[in-house]
This record gives C-alpha cells, sequence and structure tokens, in this order.
C-alpha cells in the first residue's frame, strides 16, 4: 500500500462501549463533507437521524440499499458498507471494520479499508483484533487504543425468570427469539423484539418501548452486537451456536463479546451470562476470562474480492471476481450469493446473447447484487434475477409498471402473524431495493415512494403485532411492582369494579371477588389473580366495614335464596331447623377477610335476616315460637309446627283432629298472630302479598320446595297454569284453582245466608265478581259441606261438614317428630 493512501488515516480500536462511534461522527461533523459505512442500514438510520439533529435535513443523505434519501445539497452521507457512493469528500469512516473476516460479506468492508479514502481525514472504527491487518494493509496508519468506559463483568447463568430488569435476551434464529419472548411475556409480562431483518420503522418502535420502560426484557438476534445503542444492563445468552449460512457452530469469542459487550452504556457497568450454567449454552472459563479482559484472538486474513471487476464480457466479470488476492493478509471470499446468481444465469444462453456489451454485462451484475432478503436460496432467487434481467435488457430496458404494480398490491395486506407480516417486510424490501436504482423504471421515484409507504405500514403492523403476541401491558405493570409494598401499587378501582394497574385494566372487583380479565391468556390468569389478591387486601377490608356499617335498605334477598348488597351477593340461605328459621352461608368471596372481619359481617347480615323475617313471613316467625313453646299444649304446637312447614298455608282437613283437641284460648292466640282458620285452609292472608310471596317461594327453595308464583294480581287461575296449587295460596276447584283467602269470603257468605238445615239459594253475586265459574262454584259447595237441589233455580242444603280423613303420607322433618308424636297420642286417647 502506497504511502499517499496510508497518510491521513487513523484507525480507532477497541472493545463496545468506547464511544468510537461518537467519535467518527464528531469529526466527521467537523469537516465540510464526509461519509461513514456502517455494516447495518438500522445503524445507518440511527446515525442518520442524530447528524439531521446537528446538520439539517436538507444537508444529510441516508444511502443503503433499500433506502435513498439524498438532497441536492447532501454533504454529509450515512450509508451501509456495500452502498457507498464513489463521492469526493472530505471525511470517510469505515465502522466495524473486523467485519473484513466474515466470510459472507468480508470482502466488502476489505474493500471499503483498502480503497474508501476521505480528502482530509480517514477513520478505521474496529476492534483490536484488527491491528494486525490495519499493519500490514495500511501500515502509515495511526492506531489509537481506546478503552471502554465500564466494566464488563460476568454474572453466571440465570433463568428467565430470574433475569434482572433492563436485560437484552440474544437468541441466534427467528423461532429461538419468538420463544424466549413468550416466554418472557408469560412470566415477566413481555419484551420488546429487534431483529436484522425488521424495518427501521419497527425496530425503533420497539427499540422506544424499551427505552421508555413499557417493559422491561428485549429479545434480539445478534443485530445488537454491531453498535446498535439502548440501555441495556445485562446481556444473557439463550444460545453459544448459530447457524453461519453453511453449519452450525459456536460462536467465536470475538463474536459474543461483540454481543456482550450492549451490556452497559457509557459510564454505567453491565454484566453478561447465559440461560444455561451446564452443557452447550454456558461459557467456558476462559471465554470468559477473554470477554472481561478483552482479550481476543488476533485476526489473521481479511476475505477479498476485486472491487472494480472487469465487465469485458460475462465470461471475463466471474474471472476477475474469482482472482486470487495479492500474496499476504488477504483470502478469496467463499462465493457469496450474487456471483452464484451470476453463474447460474451464464448458464443460460440468452442472457450470453442480450450480455455482450460491457454496459449489460454491468447490467447484469447489478441485477445479481440485488439482495435476498426473503432468504429463499440460490436457485429460486436465480430465478427471480433471471426474470428480472429479463426485463432489464429488453425494450427500452424498465421494469413493466404492471409487474411491479401487482407484486406491490400482493404484498399490501396487513392480514396474517408475526412471521407472515415479517415475510411480506422482507419482500417488500427487494422492491424497494429495485425503486432506488433509477435507470431500472420508467417512474423510479413514484415507485420509491409507493414501496417506502407500504414497508412503513406493514412495520406498522409487524410492531402492532409483535406489542400484541409479546407484550402484556397488565402483566408488565404487575412485575413492575412485585417486591414492593403493597401499598405502593398504584391500583385503582373505577366506578364499575374495574381494576387498574397503571392504567392498564387488570379485572373487575365485584364485591370481594376479583375476576381476571377476560382477554387475558390462560397463562397469565394465576399472576393476576396472585398479584390482585395480595393487592386488594385494603380494598377488601373497606369493603367490609362498609358492609357492617350498611343500612337494612342496601341489603336485598335475590331470587336465588342469595342476600345482595351493593348488586353483589355475600351470603345465600340455605335449610335450617324449620322454614322460619333458615340458615345463613357467607358467600365464598368473603374467604379473602379475616375470621373476626367475617364474624361481624355473618352478626351483620343475622340481625338483618331476622328483622326481614319479621317483616315479610312475621306470622311463621311467631308459629316457629309457638312451636318451641314448652308452655303451650301439644296440639298446639303439633299445628303451629304444620302450618309453618307448609310455609303459612296448610289445608284444614288433615289437622281436624288437632284443631278440635286446642281450646279457644289458643284458637285465640292463632288468631292473634294473623292465621285463619278458615272452613278449608288454615292460612295467613299478608303471606299472599307479593313481596311476602316472594319470600315464601325462596325459603321454599332453600328447603327443596318449589312453589311456582301465580300471575301478580290474580283471584282465579286456570287450573294446571303457573301458581294453581294450594302451596301457591291457590286451592284448585274444578276446571279453576282459586285464591284461598277469597274462597274464604265465599265459605262466610254461604253460611251466613243458610238457616240451619232449610235448603236456600244463595247470592252468586260474590263468587261471580271474584272469577269464579258455575262448575266450580258447585264443586267448592259440596268441598264447603253443602248439597245441591234439583230444580231450575240453584238451591243448597246444609249436610254437615265432611268426615275427617287422614292426611296422605307426607315426610315429616326430623326436628317434628315429637311435635307429630304428641298429635297422634292426643288423638288417640281422646
Amino acid at each position: 500500500m502506497s504511502d499517499d493512501v496510508s497518510a491521513g488515516v487513523t484507525a480507532v480500536l477497541g472493545p463496545t462501549n468506547t464511544g468510537k462511534t461518537h467519535l467518527a461522527i464528531e469529526r466527521m461533523c467537523a469537516h465540510s463533507s464526509g461519509m461513514i459505512g456502517f455494516p447495518l442500514r438500522l445503524l445507518a438510520r440511527e446515525v442518520y437521524d442524530r447528524v439531521v439533529a446537528i446538520k439539517g435535513a436538507n444537508r444529510v443523505a441516508l444511502v443503503t440499499g433499500e433506502e435513498k434519501i439524498v438532497p441536492p445539497d447532501a454533504r454529509w452521507f450515512l450509508c451501509t458498507a456495500e452502498s457507498m457512493p464513489d463521492r469526493d469528500v472530505a471525511f470517510v469512516g469505515i465502522d466495524e471494520a473486523q467485519l473484513g473476516a466474515d466470510p459472507e460479506r468480508g470482502h466488502v468492508f476489505t474493500d471499503r479499508l483498502l480503497r474508501s479514502r476521505g480528502r482530509e481525514e480517514t477513520m478505521i472504527l474496529g476492534s483490536e483484533a484488527l491491528r494486525p491487518m490495519i499493519k500490514a494493509l495500511v501500515p502509515k496508519a495511526e492506531i489509537v487504543n481506546r478503552p471502554r468506559f465500564s466494566t464488563l463483568t460476568y454474572a453466571g447463568a440465570k433463568k428467565i425468570s430470574r433475569l434482572p430488569k433492563r436485560s437484552a435476551i440474544v437468541a441466534f434464529s427467528a423461532e429461538e427469539v419468538y420463544a424466549v419472548a413468550e416466554m418472557l411475556r408469560r412470566l415477566r409480562g413481555g419484551a420488546a423484539v429487534v431483529m436484522g431483518a425488521l424495518s427501521p420503522r419497527t425496530r425503533n418502535a420497539q427499540v422506544a418501548m424499551f427505552q421508555a420502560g413499557e417493559v422491561d426484557y428485549l429479545v434480539a438476534t445478534d443485530a445488537i452486537g454491531m453498535g446498535l445503542n439502548m440501555d441495556v444492563a445485562h446481556v444473557a445468552f439463550a444460545s453459544l451456536n448459530k447457524f453461519d449460512g453453511k453449519r452450525q457452530r459456536r460462536l467465536t469469542v470475538a463474536e459474543m463479546a461483540q454481543i456482550a459487550g450492549r451490556a452497559g452504556r457509557h459510564q454505567r457497568d453491565g454484566t453478561f451470562g447465559a440461560l444455561s450454567d451446564d452443557g452447550p449454552g454456558a461459557f467456558l472459563p476462559e471465554e470468559v476470562l477473554a470477554i472481561e479482559e478483552h482479550r481476543f484472538p488476533r485476526l489473521e486474513n481479511l476475505y477479498w474480492r476485486q472491487g472494480e471487476p472487469d465487465f469485458a464480457s460475462i465470461d471475463a466479470l466471474i474471472a476477475s471476481l474469482e482472482a486470487r488476492p495479492p500474496a499476504g493478509v488477504l483470502r478469496a471470499a467463499p462465493q457469496a450469493l450474487d456471483l452464484g446468481v451470476l453463474k447460474r444465469l451464464a448458464e443460460e444462453g440468452w442472457v450470453r446473447e442480450r450480455a455482450r456489451h460491457p454496459s449489460m454485462v454491468a447490467r447484469l451484475w447489478a441485477a445479481c447484487g440485488v439482495p435476498d432478503f426473503r432468504k429463499v436460496g440460490l436457485d429460486p432467487h436465480a430465478r427471480f434475477v433471471s426474470r428480472l434481467f429479463g426485463h432489464l435488457s429488453e425494450g427500452r430496458g424498465h421494469i413493466p409498471h404492471q409487474w411491479f404494480a401487482d407484486e406491490i398490491a400482493r404484498l399490501d395486506t396487513v392480514a396474517g402473524d408475526v412471521p407472515v407480516i415479517a415475510g411480506r417486510i422482507a419482500a417488500t424490501r427487494i422492491w424497494a431495493y429495485i425503486a432506488q436504482r433509477a435507470d431500472w423504471l420508467a417512474e423510479p421515484t413514484l415507485w420509491a415512494a409507493r414501496t417506502a409507504a407500504l414497508e412503513e405500514r406493514l412495520s406498522d403492523a409487524l410492531h402492532a403485532s409483535l406489542t400484541q403476541r409479546f407484550v402484556d401491558k397488565r402483566t408488565t405493570a404487575l412485575m413492575r411492582q412485585i417486591g414492593v409494598d403493597s401499598a405502593a401499587l398504584p391500583v385503582v378501582i373505577g366506578p364499575e369494579g374495574e381494576v387498574m394497574v397503571e392504567d392498564h385494566p387488570i379485572g373487575r372487583l365485584d364485591g370481594f371477588r376479583f375476576t381476571v380479565a377476560a382477554d387475558a391468556r390462560a397463562s397469565d390468569k394465576r399472576l393476576l389473580l396472585a398479584a390482585a389478591e395480595k393487592r386488594l387486601t385494603g380494598e377488601r377490608s373497606r369493603r367490609g366495614q362498609s358492609l357492617v356499617d350498611a343500612p337494612d335498605a342496601d341489603i336485598a334477598l335475590g331470587d336465588a335464596a342469595q342476600i345482595v348488597w351493593a348488586g353483589h351477593p355475600v351470603a345465600k340461605l340455605a335449610a335450617g331447623p324449620s322454614f322460619a328459621r333458615p340458615k345463613l352461608i357467607l358467600d365464598r368471596s368473603l374467604d379473602c377477610l379475616d375470621k373476626p372481619a367475617r364474624d361481624r359481617i355473618e352478626a351483620r347480615l343475622s340481625l338483618w335476616l331476622g328483622a326481614m323475617l319479621k317483616r315479610r313471613i312475621a306470622v311463621l316467625v311467631h308459629l316457629a315460637e309457638i312451636s318451641r313453646d314448652a308452655n303451650a299444649t301439644p296440639a298446639l304446637r303439633a299445628v303451629a309446627s304444620a302450618i309453618e312447614d307448609a310455609g303459612g298455608i296448610l289445608p284444614r282437613l288433615p289437622m281436624r283432629l288437632a284443631l278440635d283437641a286446642i281450646d279457644p284460648e289458643e284458637r285465640k292466640r292463632l288468631r292473634k298472630i294473623g292465621i285463619t282458620v278458615g272452613a278449608l285452609d288454615l292460612f295467613d292472608a299478608r303471606l299472599l302479598k307479593p313481596e311476602s310471596a316472594r319470600w315464601r317461594r325462596i325459603l321454599a327453595a332453600a328447603r327443596g320446595m318449589t312453589i311456582t308464583a301465580p300471575r301478580d294480581g290474580a283471584t282465579v287461575l286456570a287450573r294446571g297454569s303457573d301458581g294453581a296449587v294450594l302451596e301457591a295460596g291457590f286451592r284448585p276447584l274444578g276446571l279453576q284453582a282459586v285464591r284461598v283467602d277469597l274462597i274464604e269470603r265465599i265459605a262466610r257468605a254461604a253460611h251466613d245466608s243458610r238457616q240451619g238445615r232449610t235448603p236456600f239459594a244463595p247470592d252468586p253475586a260474590l263468587a261471580t265478581s271474584i272469577g269464579v265459574d258455575p262448575a266450580s262454584l258447585e264443586r267448592l259447595m259440596a268441598e264447603l259441606g253443602f248439597k245441591a237441589l234439583a230444580g231450575d233455580t240453584p238451591r243448597w242444603v246444609w249436610r254437615g261438614r265432611p268426615p275427617a280423613r287422614p292426611a296422605p303420607p307426607t315426610p315429616i322433618d326430623p326436628s317434628r317428630q315429637n311435635a307429630f308424636a304428641g298429635l297422634a297420642a292426643l288423638v288417640r286417647h281422646g
């Protein structure tokens, strides 16, 4: 290398986090013009944005394969290494120059290291391993070593569940990245995802999420090792093996260090480690020592390929690209994809026929340089390039408008999952690359804008899909509070019971029961439930005291025998010792409270229940008291017990003997509590009022009895309809069922009309007004002890009460056994 080429060249070498890139940006901006070549489009875009903030958008250019922003007055250029234009500028920088040792792209970086020079200053940036190559290839270059700003320390192996916050987990395939991200979503609420295949827009959106603290973890490929600046405290390796395009191999120590070095930023120390502490996924002691002390094997060779190939013919082009490098440290680069495609197309006769002129050979080589962003492999990509060159080598040499438009339209949909959308972005990048070739399209500016807009649309969709798949903001918010005093957790309960943590809804608190949000995945529910149960203790205690202090009006009995407070079930009624003495069972949602709190609530609800029983079914409460009154006669206790067990409405006939055994004072006691000893039935008419009837039905259901409600305000029902049974207060008569209190009115009217056993004709107006038809009235009169006489006018004669018939056998409540035994003895002994 001649002295004039080496003069003015500075090689800035050192590990990661030494400020090399920052120094190059400062030096470039200090010159009147400049250019820096980067290994990644993402990195070029990141630095472009920084320089635009310094110099203004109209003076700064971005040049990558898929994106070209070149203002007319551009003086500072940020490029990918492959896309650096041949332009006279004052400053030139080559970033990550040690990539000259990469088998796939190394020849590009080697060519830039050898031939790209700034008019006033050239800066080569790389690792210390590059030193012998600089000395051999650019002997006059000044070599400056820069130490790392912070310490990088091995932190051992940590499981994903134990990774510290602000960690980046590095994997080496898309499948592995997705698997790790999914596990982090389940265990830690989610992660941002960064891969080299992402568009800058998607990558920036994902990184912004991580930088803003919306997620505490980042899952990435080794792309983050190429200078992407993120606030990472710890780097964890999901694996130490990668597929390099030809074979699965272990990372070199230099590659490990390049990735691990992303931990720590500026003067903040960083750590690195693995997810496994044994097997091929674990670091070896010598690797750890080398990474911590930044001691790596020096490079002995760089890959080289002719930077200025011969376009005289296809064969001359291939020969120049396969030429051997000069003797020394340079090695011939392995066959890259572009050369493989060229050789494949060179076998086609029509290709050789069209590429006879040097300009067309150059055009063929440019077509072979279209990157295989889709990663479909040599043969499919060669077929695509063949079709592309076919259009470029005929007519005006332009790609057909319709073909380009159809392909863009096919990709213009955001439907699908993460891999599908990522695949569309990769395909879009190919068309974006083509659109940047001004001589390949009739309207390159139009199609460049179209492909850029499509990539942005797909990138936004991919960001949304990645976030939806790998980030659960509810869990992230909760996990951020793990280990913090429960009082510090910002739990907010909305007016509808919604529970939110940092404005993220995690579920609902209905009364005392927390329900996880319906859209939470099954794998997250246990975490959300546990976190909420732990943090909502104070709110539940407050609600418990509110229930204890609640007025009676705030508590109600639901139709399912549940006691409801503020719209939420807090207890239920079950069968107790008797109809009017149900058992109160607290709802299981109150199990979250301590025992003293539950005891206070139970006492409050018992007090409310007692008051409501006296208000709604007072007669049954009094009957229960009589049945247990030691001073009452056995006959009275038996009658009271039987009426209570029937819910306050009982046919008289089965109880006639017991009724005959009680004295007038005891009958008076029954009437005083509201019992009507009717001609056919024993009842309290107040139990037929809507609310009292509802309580009867609910208490009956708690005891296993079903009472169907009649329609509101009914006096007569069709037999067989809802509520047309005695238990509901309607006595069946013929084709009708008549309310028991109205039957008693008809019975009294009939007895008031008769005089002894003299035939009489009762006034039918009362029965008619009630709605009783003649057939039902006839049946009722017979039940009352009247006999119809023949004749045109209905006339009746009293024949006396029907003889007592034994009641049909019915199950007897064990708690009532003694009372009924007393009744039986009374009947036997008169």
